[in-house]
């Protein structure tokens, strides 16, 4: 999927540098949504300037080399003029962290390199698991944090692999964040910068089963980490790390709208789509967990749920 052509850090840092300098800069951005099921459709979108005309573009992924982090051209990257580049149907391999550049035609000026844009994609029976220890995506601070890939022949050859809320691509294995010992990583005492999307990558470069983590100081919500199914129960808890009883009795709400108040936890039965939308929970006292987002789709029979997190923290939006 990829050509030979690479470049470092160290040149895109050169490049937005000129691009305070008058250098034009391109800006990517992902269309419908950058978390996507298997089989879902996508697009990338490069503007130079707000416009896509007289430039042709270049798409790039986002590799770990070391401590640093490389740009490797897509071999399938059209070069070409309207700043599109469309996977029609998305798979597993086209998770990744994407970046992009223009050339105008005929006189050979450069657009930086844009922002980065990562996809996730999720499928229906991932080969491979993230298994998160404690079970749940909300953490507090100062915590141990374990995750394991699993697959059901060979838990080997896996690293744990993170992209931050501060655009950054890291490898546990070569990083001063964690420690990998087999196919597990362990954070030993989490920070809020530790929030980000994981996933299982392999040493031929698969990756899997994408996890959005929220490291929190103060309330958390508990909600599962892996795909519960259409028609099942779903519990949610608001947990505080300082008091002698972590279940808090506090409000729930979804979409902003309170849904139910002063519960240890809340109960849904029985899932449907109706019940997708951002979740959160807020005591009187403690203050207010962040955000999760929760997608409802499939049923036992067809598909599944898939429940993906968007963190948001408490600033009354």
């Amino acid at each position: 999927m990829y050509s030979e052509e690479r470049q470092s850090l160290s040149d895109v840092t050169y490049m937005m540098e000129e691009s305070l300098a008058g250098v034009p800069r391109a800006v990517l951005s992902v269309s419908p949504q950058k978390w996507l099921t298997e089989g879902d459709p996508v697009t990338l979108i490069c503007e130079v300037n707000g416009s896509s005309t007289g430039w042709t573009f270049s798409w790039f992924t986002v590799t770990v080399s070391g401590s640093r982090n490389d740009y490797d051209l897509l071999s399938d990257s059209s070069r070409g003029a309207g700043g599109k580049h469309t996977v029609s149907s998305a798979d597993l391999k086209h998770t990744g962290v994407y970046v992009c550049r223009a050339e105008r035609d005929k006189t050979a000026v450069y657009t930086t390199y844009s922002n980065t844009q990562p996809l996730w994609v999720t499928g229906v029976s991932p080969p491979v698991s993230l298994i998160i220890s404690p079970s749940r995506t909300q953490h507090f601070t100062s915590v141990s944090l374990s995750l394991s890939c699993e697959d059901q022949s060979n838990s080997d050859g896996w690293t744990v692999r993170r992209y931050t809320d501060s655009g950054r691509l890291e490898d546990c294995s070569s990083s001063v964040w964690g420690s990998q010992t087999g196919s597990t990583c362990t954070i030993r005492s989490t920070v809020p910068s530790d929030t980000g999307v994981y996933w299982c990558q392999s040493e031929s470069g698969e990756h899997y089963h994408p996890v959005n983590i929220t490291v929190h100081f103060g309330v958390i919500l508990e909600s599962p980490v892996h795909p519960v199914t259409e028609r099942d129960n779903l519990t949610l808890r608001c947990l505080y790390k300082y008091t002698t009883v972590s279940n808090l009795s506090a409000d729930f709400y979804k979409d902003g709208s309170l849904i139910q108040n002063q519960t240890t936890e809340m109960i849904i039965p029985t899932v449907s789509k109706s019940h997708e939308g951002f979740y959160y929970c807020k005591h009187p006292e403690r203050g207010e967990s962040p955000k999760s987002w929760i997608s409802v789709r499939g049923s036992h029979s067809d598909s599944q749920i898939s429940v993906l997190y968007h963190t948001q923290f408490c600033t009354g939006n």
